[in-house]
């Protein structure tokens, strides 16, 4: 063992597991902390949000005042040492963009999964359809058409996924229309959030004055929250009075806002540094195991099981994610082999 602590094979492998764990926990929590305020009807969803994200911002702050950033203790590794960047007035507003959708993408997550945490779930996998269109229609860069043909079983899955067989045998849509509109919406906001996340990485010298991958997430979230802020205020500002109260007074309450905020952070942080060095191909996989895991965790927590029509459209949608995502390297290694 190094002087930094477990082998990186070891640490990645660690990252990995405390990245589901975090999520599904993350989605937990989420959900406690929905049914502490009474639940999507209640009007404060959008307030939960926020209040996630401003426990994003104290934990960021927290580690620039502490100069440490404590994510590689889930690998056995020592802590990394994370100052504030030194970023210019133009830096900032170069990041504004990414804020904007980390926002937009987090906010509209949290409706969705607040209307159900299950039919949410299998919306969020539809994420690259949205990406192909935002990709070819506003940056030019369209899908090659392997992947172009794997989108219809995306969208024939989640599709699947909204149909009840009734008592006569015949189907029809039946769907929370909260988490499809806001889980469609959220992928909106994530594929525009991936797109200007390179733009704003090929920024000559960013990247090394942000000094790190946890800095760049830091500064986005807490953009995000002061972003989210008149949002939350312009919408659900009526309910903040009691909103407020309940914290106060209700410690379940605390403790799930709390915890989904400081989960949210830290498994994006995992799956940014897992991400990294992993091939696409087991990214790819890693993503779409995710999705399932959380998904039959959320059931289990929930006590809510998945339909029939569910359990078959969410395996054909996030099967076609999968193959969306690795069909070209699969092709072109298929072709170096015959060549």
């Amino acid at each position: 063992m190094s002087s930094k602590g477990a082998p990186d094979s070891v640490a990645l492998l660690l990252f990995f597991v405390f990245w589901y764990a975090g999520n599904m926990k993350y989605n937990e929590y989420n959900t406690g902390s929905l049914n502490e305020v009474g639940g999507k009807t209640a009007g404060m969803t959008m307030i939960i949000a926020t209040m996630q994200l401003g426990v994003c911002a104290l934990y960021a702050l927290l580690t620039w005042i502490v100069q440490i950033n404590p994510v590689n203790i889930f690998g056995l590794q020592m802590p990394s040492k994370q100052n504030v960047p030194k970023l210019s007035t133009s830096d900032l507003i170069k990041t504004l963009p990414v804020a904007l959708c980390s926002a937009g993408a987090h906010a509209c997550t949290v409706f969705a999964l607040g209307g159900d945490p299950l039919f949410g779930q299998i919306v969020k996998s539809a994420e690259p359809v949205l990406a192909a269109l935002v990709n070819t229609l506003f940056y030019g860069k369209p899908p090659t058409i392997t992947k172009a043909a794997c989108l219809p079983i995306i969208v024939g899955g989640v599709a699947f996924a909204s149909l009840k067989k009734g008592g006569d045998g015949t189907y029809a849509l039946k769907f929370d229309q909260t988490a499809l509109v806001f889980g469609m919406i959220a992928n909106t906001f994530a594929a525009f959030k991936g797109s200007e996340n390179k733009k704003l990485m090929d920024s000559p010298g960013l990247k090394e004055r942000f000094a790190g991958v946890g800095n760049q997430f830091a500064i986005t979230q807490i953009i995000a929250f002061f972003i989210c802020l008149p949002v939350m205020f312009a919408t659900e500002g009526s309910s903040f009075e009691t909103f407020t109260s309940k914290v106060a007074t209700n410690s379940t309450l605390q403790f799930n806002l709390a915890m989904s905020g400081i989960c949210f952070y830290i498994y994006n942080e995992l799956a940014t540094m897992t991400l990294k060095v992993t091939g696409p191909v087991t990214a790819s996989v890693a993503n779409t195991a995710k999705r399932v895991i959380v998904m039959v965790y959320m059931a289990t927590i929930t006590g809510k099981a998945l339909t029939d029509e569910q359990k078959i459209g969410a395996s054909i949608a996030i099967a076609g994610v999968l193959l969306y995502s690795v069909i070209d390297d699969l092709l072109s290694s298929k072709k170096e082999k015959t060549n």
